[in-house]
């Protein structure tokens, strides 16, 4: 295609689209308008053409401007953003860019501008130019920031005068309030004075409470101490009777008749129930002293059937009861494994297991199992028997220290109430719980709760 030249030399992409006659109107059209910078640039965005209005708005004479790149009209920040080459590529998208902001004139001043850029494009569609209309609203923003400036400083006076009007309102409330004030405040320091009476009483009934909490600590720790102290006295003749009925028992001073043999097996059972709760009463006063120590790790469930079977088994021939254990060596072919320190898990089931065999009629039967949900962090061990139950308002009175329900009248009591309290401390220092559960006539189930464990590594991986 082959682009006319204007007066200057540039082409002139319209006139060769309007004809002679049409662009000469054109040409006369954009020369005699001084309110608005007219001119053409070609599709790289060099000047083609200058007419009046823009030597008037820019300063640019024609021969200083045509050829020259058009971002020469624009502030060194709007170029390194690339804000020229974005209205043209907007311009060539769209059909047309529109901007305001800041531009430059030939000596260096800003002026606020009203940019129009609109593509020229071929009978293909193709860009062949742009032609770029911009208009000096300088005044105009000037006369909106007056306007804006004018209205601002009205609403100042408005908000002043209003708030000068609160403040008067203000200052006569708070001359009232002063003068209300005022009358109370002699009722005020009378009530001040009644307050430091009552403070002076409070504390001194805070330091006789501080004194007699001291005393009852003090008394406490001399009752652990005694108990400790007789716990261990008490064990050394008790294990002295138990080892001398032994003997005789054995035969080693002579032959034993029947009824010698029954006497001391009478004298062998008391023996250690005596050394049963003297060994209660002394770890409940560890416990209470906070000298427990456990040693967490996992510890297989499966391997603690064997160790409870032999502690329990003569308690529970003698009585006739059977133990029917419910305890999955397994889950998915995996070890069940709990986080608990082994010897106190033991204690805990043995205390569990001879609490329901002394609440279990004879031909009776306790039953041990565990349950859990699979993905559950917890494991828990259920101990049933088949007494009597445990009334709901005692569920959680049987945990306290010395506490001995009587299921039933028929039932005799046994021990000192200490191995159901001992075995929630542990169980809760080993992070899990211990309770009951109420079942009407049907037994009792206390529910041990415990988290579950990783196996531990293999000792030869």
């Amino acid at each position: 295609m082959t682009l006319s030249r204007d007066a200057h030399g540039a082409s002139d992409p319209l006139r060769d689209h309007l004809g002679d006659e049409p662009a000469e109107l054109y040409r006369l059209l954009v020369a005699s308008v001084r309110d608005y910078a007219i001119f053409a640039l070609d599709a790289q965005g060099r000047v083609l053409t200058w007419n009046a209005g823009a030597a008037h708005l820019k300063g640019y004479q024609a021969h200083e401007i045509i050829g020259r790149h058009f971002s020469a009209f624009y502030p060194a920040e709007d170029i390194d953003a690339g804000k020229p080459q974005m209205e043209l590529v907007v311009a060539s998208r769209e059909g047309r860019f529109e901007d305001e902001g800041y531009r430059v004139r030939k000596d260096g001043t800003l002026f606020w501008a009203n940019v129009i850029v609109t593509a020229l494009r071929d009978e293909r569609g193709e860009v062949v130019g742009f032609a770029k209309v911009t208009r000096d609203l300088t005044e105009r923003r000037r006369a909106e920031k007056q306007t804006i400036r004018l209205a601002a400083e009205s609403a100042a006076r408005a908000a002043a005068e209003d708030r000068s009007q609160q403040l008067d309102h203000l200052n006569q409330t708070l001359q009232e309030q002063a003068l209300e004030l005022e009358a109370q405040t002699e009722e005020a320091q009378s009530l001040a004075e009644e307050l430091e009476q009552t403070n002076h009483e409070l504390q001194h009934a805070l330091d006789a409470a501080e004194a007699a909490r001291v005393a009852a600590e003090r008394a406490n720790e001399a009752k652990s101490d005694f108990l400790a102290v007789m716990s261990h006295e008490l064990r050394t003749p008790l294990n002295a009777i138990g080892g001398h009925s032994q003997i005789l028992e054995m035969g080693l001073h002579g032959p034993v008749t029947d009824g010698q043999r029954q006497a001391l097996e009478r004298i062998g059972r008391a023996q250690r129930h005596l050394l049963g709760l003297i060994n209660n009463v002394l770890n409940l006063t560890r416990i209470e002293t906070g000298r427990v120590e456990y040693r967490i790790q996992p510890v297989r469930v499966s391997s603690v059937l064997a160790d409870l079977a032999s502690l329990v088994q003569p308690q529970f021939a003698a009585r006739q009861i059977s133990l029917v254990s419910r305890l999955p060596e397994s889950e998915g072919g995996a070890e069940i494994f709990v986080a608990a320190d082994r010897e106190k898990l033991i204690q805990i089931l043995t205390n569990l297991l001879g609490n329901a065999a002394k609440f279990t009629p004879s031909n009776g039967d306790v039953e041990m199992r565990l349950t859990h949900e699979t993905g559950s962090e917890h494991a828990v061990i259920e101990v049933r028997d088949s007494g009597p139950g445990i009334p709901a308002d005692k569920l959680e009175v049987i945990f306290e220290p010395f506490v001995q329900l009587e299921r039933s009248l028929t039932t005799p009591t046994e021990g000192a109430g200490l191995g159901l309290a001992i075995s929630r401390v542990l169980a809760r220092g080993m992070g899990g719980d211990l309770r009951a559960k109420h079942r009407d006539g049907e037994g009792a189930i206390l529910v041990l709760t415990l988290l579950r464990a990783s196996p531990p590594p293999d000792p030869q991986e």
